[in-house]
């Protein structure tokens, strides 16, 4: 079986670009991890001002939260749910 069957890339068209995505989850993955560092260094920067530390530990708890994010995406890479063609189940 192709890596483009298993993977079934996600292609999204821009003017005269396309904007192909392949391995999902693992993309998926990439930009969580990106998102969880962005909360944390903005954390530690604010904790710089005595004045924005409660915003400061918001970010901590939301980059916090974003890290059990991780392992659900993991777990979906693993687990489709594919629709069958309605000639199928109504048999």
């Amino acid at each position: 079986m192709s890596e483009q069957k298993i993977d079934n890339p996600l292609t999204v068209t821009l003017g005269h670009e396309q904007l192909i995505i392949r391995r999902r989850y693992e993309v998926l993955s990439i930009l969580n991890d990106f998102m969880v560092a962005l909360w944390f260094l903005a954390g530690s920067i604010l904790f710089l001002w005595p004045m924005q530390e409660t915003l400061a530990k918001w970010f901590f708890v939301i980059g916090s939260a974003q890290f059990l994010v991780r392992p659900l995406i993991r777990l979906f890479s693993y687990i489709h749910i594919k629709r069958l063609p309605e000639s199928h189940w109504q048999q």
